[in-house]
């Protein structure tokens, strides 16, 4: 650094007074590279291999010792062809020459290198290479080692170590058996470097899980090997952990580390920090550089990019900030409608002057995008750099719409402004005030509600309570950003006033599994959408469901009335399943259609969607059958629905033999005897039997013969009463 104090306000390292350079170790510093990133994108595809190569260029250009990289050099585990091989081209360009390497290496060269070859792990130690500038890297998150192989868990940095590329460092061996898990730590062991008499320790710890690296921290089991005159050596550490704070156990604690250790490198954060801070209570500093490229859209990702160069000279160190000059431009600002809506005067539902003004903010973050990236390029051109083409700039709105119930679409939007910004597809996003949300519910826990008016007296107010208000008004203050308004209420009316204790629970599991399926619909997968897309998603999947509740509650109203309709007509149900004269005198429980069991048949079509209106029918069936004479015919009308539901599998064997059929005697004789005068009406009964919902089985079996096998019904009245009586006895 070239001053004594950061740009943080806290007292920074000391400068190297007297720079010698034979004692002067020079490292270029960079993390989260992240190459590949969105390497399928017409626009943003090469942008983090542009700016890999810049990295290498400025190694180059500041005659460095070698590259320190601190995790995430791929931004995929399994990195693509093209991105390999891109890589591997700069590495080989850039890092392959005649230049010699001036760093002696103090520790092993085999540790870490490939099993069962004989090459060294520090590729500058081979022959065979010659290597102009080392580079030092560990895993990251997105890049780590996977596979259980014959040669173990391997990453693309092993590729590139074992091609003599790039020097892989901090790879940690997790312990084989559950048994050697409580007993066994972390080992990091160092690289021993020194230039002249400055001697460098360098100690890389790759990604673990936070959790896991929290624990061994507090539990004092990280174990790193040091040399035995460890005070004069200057100690590096570099990890790739969360720094910011996720959870109890979910990031690393920045005061636990060894006291020898002067420089923490700390990569995975991507805002840049580069300046390095010191940590209360401890000796060391933690420079955090930042990606070197904008993998998100969020604010940390808006400062702009830096690498390091870092000089160590003994004990001391001094740290140079370089700009990144590849980086895209990147600008974003948070608008809310509300106050647009107040600042222009215009609703809050006119879409069309909405638009109007958030398109006037965007061309502004356009101009002051461009503004920025030409002002650095003016600046580098100054101090001798070349002059470098403008690029689209990335560009961020973030839309607060509390109290809009409808916006147009981001995508659709941000297609206008194609050819001027990089991301025109999430160029907008809409977000809804979490401080209102919250304090809409602290407020909702004494809601005003309309019996709550200090003019009406106990009497009237109790005289006014209505659940379904009180729970409509209490939803309405509470304003649920899933559950649906009219649903819940429904299901909180039904749990009090039916008594259905299910009422709720039932409700929430499909209007959460509705809304799974129309998030998926508007967004994709939930685990994909980031956090202020999905509250969105969900709020456009809930005004569907709204929609559809409404539209279902509209269309059973009508089918209710009409089956309540039905219902009040069906004093006579036996005109329903069987219009005759002969039927009106001779009640509907003794014809000979009950013979033959036609209403057992629309009980069991009682429950049935198709003919809801159909079963009522049946069920008054019994209460006519009262005023029969007869003890069979008694017995019937006591019988149990599920004996009623038996009685057509006696009707079955009765289509086999039809000289077994079973009908009441004492009404038996009655229709048989009428049918025997006239076999007009025995004609038109299949036809006037066809108006109920029955099924063709039964009408087939309705239709009558002709008067002549009057006598064998007659015989069979009597086995009908034997059944009727036998059924009841069972």
């Amino acid at each position: 650094m070239d001053d004594d104090e950061s740009e943080h306000g806290t007292p920074g390292p000391s400068k190297i007074l007297n720079d010698f350079p034979d004692d002067t170790i020079k490292i270029l510093l960079a993390t989260d590279n992240h190459i590949g990133y969105l390497e399928r994108d017409p626009v943003r595809g090469q942008d983090s291999i542009n700016t890999f190569r810049e990295i290498l260029q400025l190694a180059r250009k500041h005659d460095v010792d070698f590259i320190l990289l601190a995790g995430d050099l791929f931004h995929e585990n399994k990195p693509s062809r093209n991105c390999l091989y891109s890589t591997i081209a700069l590495l080989r360009e850039y890092t392959m020459g005649d230049k010699p390497v001036q760093i002696e290496l103090l520790s092993d060269p085999d540790e870490g290198k490939a099993d069962g070859f004989t090459f060294p792990a520090i590729n500058y130690e081979d022959p065979n290479f010659n290597v102009g500038i080392p580079v030092f890297s560990i895993h990251g998150n997105h890049d780590d080692p996977q596979g259980a192989g014959a040669e173990g868990a391997l990453c693309a940095l092993d590729v590139l170590s074992v091609t003599g590329l790039l020097n892989y460092m901090g790879k940690i061996d997790l312990p084989m058996s559950d048994a050697d898990a409580p007993t066994t730590g972390i080992a990091v062991r160092p690289v021993l470097l020194r230039k002249g008499n400055t001697h460098l320790g360098m100690y890389g710890i790759g990604n673990v899980k936070d959790q896991r690296m929290h624990f061994e921290l507090r539990s004092n089991r990280v174990r790193m090997f040091m040399p035995q005159n460890k005070d004069d050596w200057f100690n590096i550490l570099l990890l790739h952990q969360n720094r910011v704070k996720h959870g109890p156990q979910e990031s690393v604690p920045e005061g636990m580390f060894d006291d020898s250790i002067n420089l923490v490198i700390w990569g995975h954060e991507h805002d840049c920090r580069i300046v390095p801070e010191p940590v209360a209570g401890k000796n060391y500093y933690i420079c955090q550089p930042g990606s070197s490229v904008a993998t998100s859209l969020a604010d940390g990702e808006a400062i702009e990019k830096h690498v390091a160069l870092v000089k160590v000279q003994g004990k001391d160190f001094q740290l140079t900030p370089l700009p990144l000059r590849t980086v895209r431009p990147f600008v974003i600002e948070e608008v809310s409608v509300s106050e647009l809506a107040s600042e222009y005067n215009f609703e809050l539902n006119d879409q069309i002057s909405i638009n109007k003004y958030l398109k006037i903010k965007v061309n502004k973050l356009i101009d002051t995008a461009n503004a920025q990236s030409a002002d650095r390029n003016a600046l580098a051109v100054s101090q001798g750099e070349e002059d470098m083409p403008p690029m689209l700039p990335l560009i961020r709105l973030k839309v607060d719409t509390t109290g809009v119930s409808d916006m147009s679409n981001p995508i659709r939007f941000g297609q206008e402004f194609q050819g001027r910004v990089a991301n025109p597809r999430d160029l907008l996003v809409f977000t809804r005030s979490k401080r209102a949300a919250r304090t809409g519910k602290v407020s909702v826990d004494q809601p005003e509600l309309s019996i709550d008016d200090p003019d009406l007296t106990s009497s009237e107010k109790l005289a006014k309570v209505r659940v379904a208000t009180l729970v409509k008004e209490f939803l309405a203050a509470q304003e649920p950003q899933l559950l649906g308004e009219n649903g819940m209420s429904d299901a909180i009316q039904m749990f009090v006033e039916k008594d259905d204790i299910h009422a709720i629970q039932t409700h929430v599991g499909k209007t959460l599994k509705s809304m799974m399926k129309g998030v998926k619909a508007n967004g994709g997968e939930p685990g994909e959408l980031d956090e202020e897309d999905l509250d969105e998603v969900l709020t456009k999947a809930k005004e569907q469901q709204e929609k559809e509740y409404l539209e279902n509650a509209a269309q059973n109203k009508p089918s209710k009335g009409k089956g309540k309709a039905k219902a009040d007509e069906s004093d006579a149900p036996s005109e329903d399943s069987m219009m005759m004269d002969i039927d009106v005198g001779g009640g509907d429980g003794g014809s000979d259609f009950d013979s033959d069991e036609p209403a057992p048949p629309p009980k069991k079509k009682a429950p049935a969607k198709k003919a809801p209106a159909k079963a009522a029918p049946a069920k008054k069936a019994p209460a006519k059958k009262a005023p029969a004479k007869g003890r069979a015919k008694k017995k019937i009308d006591t019988d149990s629905d599920a004996e009623v539901i038996d009685i057509p599998d006696d009707d079955e064997i009765e289509d086999d033999d039809e000289d077994e059929p079973a009908p009441p005697p004492k009404k038996r004789t009655g229709r048989a005897a009428v049918l025997s005068q006239s076999q007009a009406p025995a004609k038109k009964a299949p036809a006037r039997k066809k108006a109920p919902a029955a099924s063709a089985a039964k009408q087939s079996q309705l239709s009558f013969t002709p008067a002549g096998r009057s006598s064998t019904r007659a015989a069979a009245t009597k086995a009908k009463g034997k059944m009727v009586i036998d059924s009841d006895s069972d």
